[in-house]
Order: structure tokens, then sequence, then C-alpha cells
């Protein structure tokens, strides 16, 4: 299966005991990857996780350093900086949206950018990132579906 880029709200569930995250990626071998951005949300929003998930804090970093390290790639900016103009003008061009629509959808834009520039999906359960044209994003329960039609493609006739 491809590579997909991640956004960081489908990353937050790795912290949740069960997550259909650690299932599909811990069973599928996915190929995930974010941006560095991605990170810094996660350290951003450390606490909260820590709170709602009861983990203490040497739980959190431990597999917050899986996470990073083993599970998803974080891509460096100047992988995927040439592709912020050309969706910046994406979103900026998308008919129908509001103005905050477009500042929400613009927060993302390193993760619409680098799913642009690797061509690859974006796994978000933001419905408003699939307003814009330019990358196909899809949310949890079309990746299961996705996962369940590469299995049976490609498992071996029985």
């Amino acid at each position: 299966m491809n590579p997909v880029v991640v956004d960081t709200n489908v990353l937050f569930t790795f912290f949740w005991k069960n997550s259909v995250f650690n299932k599909l990626v811990l069973s599928q071998h996915l190929e995930c990857l974010c941006p560095e951005r991605a990170l810094e949300e996660i350290n951003k929003y450390s606490s909260d996780i820590m709170k709602r998930t009861k983990l203490s804090e040497t739980e959190f970093n431990k597999l917050k350093n899986e996470l990073f390290k083993v599970l998803v790639e974080p891509l460096p900016f100047k992988l995927y900086s040439s592709s912020i103009k050309e969706m910046g003008t994406c979103i900026e061009n998308t008919k129908g949206l509001t103005a905050e629509e477009k500042e929400e959808l613009l927060d993302d834009i390193d993760f619409l950018a680098l799913a642009l520039k690797l061509k690859c999906l974006l796994w978000s359960n933001d419905k408003l990132l699939k307003e814009q044209s330019k990358v196909k994003v899809i949310n949890t329960e079309e990746m299961i579906s996705l996962v369940d039609k590469f299995e049976k493609e490609w498992s071996p006739a029985q």
C-alpha cells in the first residue's frame, strides 16, 4: 500500500487504548508520514492527551517516542515547502467556503502540502479538508475499507 500522510487529530488517537489507528498501523504495517509540525502539535496538547488517557508523563513520552520513531515518520518542511503556495492558492480559490473555513484549512496546510508533494492520501477525520480539490482526503472509516480491500487483493489465494 502507498504511504499516507496522517493528520494530527488521527495521531492523537494513538494514545487511546484499542484505537483504530493502532490496529490499522500495527497490523497492516502502513507507511505513515506527517509534517514535523505534527510533533509540535502533539507536544502542545500533551497535557490534554495525558488527562484524557490517564497516562503519566513518563508513559506519554515513551508512547510519543514510539509513535514518531517507529510508526510515523515526521518529514521536514523543506521537503514539501514548494507545495505550500500551490495549496494556499487552491484553498483561497475553493468556492463555497467562508473566510473562517478557509483560515481553518490554512491551519492544516502543512499536511495538505505534504500529501500533494508526495502524491498520496491524507488520513483525517476533518470534513472541511475534503472541500479542497488538490489532495484526496479519507477518514478513518474509508481507511478501514481501503485496508480491507488491499488485504483481500494481496492476500494469498485460499
